[in-house]
C-alpha cells in the first residue's frame, strides 16, 4: 500500500472518530446516550466512515439525529409508558450496538470486498432501527390504544406487539427518510447509482418489513415480565420499584436480540428488492 494512501485512510479513520465523538457527546450531555452509549457511537462512527465514507456515515447520522430529537418529543407525555421498556430514550452500549451493529458489520465488509449489494443490506438495516423508533416514539402518543399484532384485539399503550395506526405511519416515514438519505449521499459518493424511486422502495419496504418483524417477535417469543404491583407486562426486571416475575418468551429474546434479527429481516427485505429491481 502506497503511503499516500495509507496516509489518507488514517485521515479519514480521525475524522470519522472525532465527528462521531462530537456527536455522540452532545448526545451524552443531552442525556440521551449513557457513558457507554457515547463510547460505542464513537467507535462505531469511525468504523462507519473510516472504512466506508459520507454514504455509510451519513446515513448513520440521519438515523441517530432524527430518532434522537424524536425521543425528546413530548417527553413528558411519554414518561409513564418508557418505565416499561428495556431501552428508554437514555441508549447505552447495548442498544447502539444493536441498532447500529450489523451496518458496521457490512460497512467493513464492503472495505475488504466492495459490492452495491453491501448498499442495499445496510439501508434495508437502517430503514428498519429507524422505521422501528420512530413507530415507538411517534406511536406512543398515539390517543388510541393500539391493536395486537398477533390478534388484532386492543391492548394497552405501550404493550409489546402492539401497533397503531399513527406508528405505522411513523415507520413509514422514517423508512422513506433513509431511502432519501441513500440516494443523497450516493450521489455524492457514486456508491452504486441506484435510482432514487429504488432507494425509496427498499427504504419503504424494508423499514416496514423490519419494525412488523419486531412487533411479531414482542408478541410471540420476547422475554417478557410480570409486574407485581400494577400487574402490566413489561420488559423490564424491575418496576414499581420492585422485582418483577417471569411472565413469557424466551430467556435469550431481550430486547437487544429482537432489534436484531428485525435488522436482519429489514437487510433481507432490502437486497432482495434491490436484486429484482436493481
Amino acid at each position: 500500500m502506497e503511503a499516500a494512501s495509507l496516509h489518507n485512510i488514517i485521515i479519514n479513520w480521525l475524522i470519522g472518530a472525532a465527528c462521531a465523538f462530537i456527536v455522540a457527546g452532545a448526545a451524552y450531555f443531552k442525556r440521551s446516550l449513557t457513558l457507554s452509549g457515547w463510547i460505542a457511537a464513537t467507535f462505531m462512527g469511525m468504523v462507519y466512515y473510516g472504512a466506508g465514507s459520507l454514504f455509510w456515515f451519513g446515513i448513520l447520522l440521519v438515523f441517530f439525529i432524527s430518532s434522537t430529537l424524536l425521543s425528546k418529543l413530548k417527553q413528558s407525555q411519554k414518561s409513564d409508558l418508557e418505565g416499561s421498556y428495556a431501552k428508554t430514550g437514555r441508549r447505552d452500549a447495548g442498544q447502539v450496538f444493536a441498532n447500529g451493529g450489523i451496518g458496521m458489520l457490512l460497512c467493513l465488509t464492503n472495505f475488504i470486498w466492495p459490492h452495491p449489494a453491501w448498499g442495499y443490506l445496510f439501508v434495508g438495516v437502517m430503514a428498519t432501527v429507524t422505521s422501528d423508533t420512530w413507530a415507538t416514539e411517534v406511536g406512543s402518543l398515539s390517543r388510541k390504544a393500539p391493536r395486537s399484532i398477533l390478534t388484532w384485539k386492543r391492548v394497552s399503550p405501550g404493550a409489546s406487539g402492539g401497533i397503531s395506526t399513527l406508528g405505522t405511519w411513523a415507520a413509514a416515514a422514517g423508512g422513506l427518510l433513509i431511502g432519501l438519505s441513500a440516494w443523497t449521499f450516493d450521489a455524492l459518493t457514486d456508491v452504486s447509482r441506484t435510482s432514487l424511486w429504488l432507494w425509496l422502495v427498499i427504504g419503504l419496504i424494508g423499514g416496514l418489513v423490519g419494525a412488523f418483524t419486531d412487533s411479531f417477535l414482542g408478541a410471540t417469543v420476547q422475554l417478557m415480565y410480570r409486574c407485581q404491583i400494577c400487574e402490566k407486562e413489561v420488559e423490564v426486571a424491575e418496576h414499581c420499584g420492585v422485582q418483577t416475575h417471569y411472565h413469557r418468551g424466551h430467556h435469550l429474546m431481550t430486547n437487544d436480540a429482537v432489534n436484531l434479527l428485525s435488522s436482519i429481516a429489514g437487510a433481507i427485505a432490502g437486497i432482495v428488492l434491490g436484486s429484482l429491481l436493481g
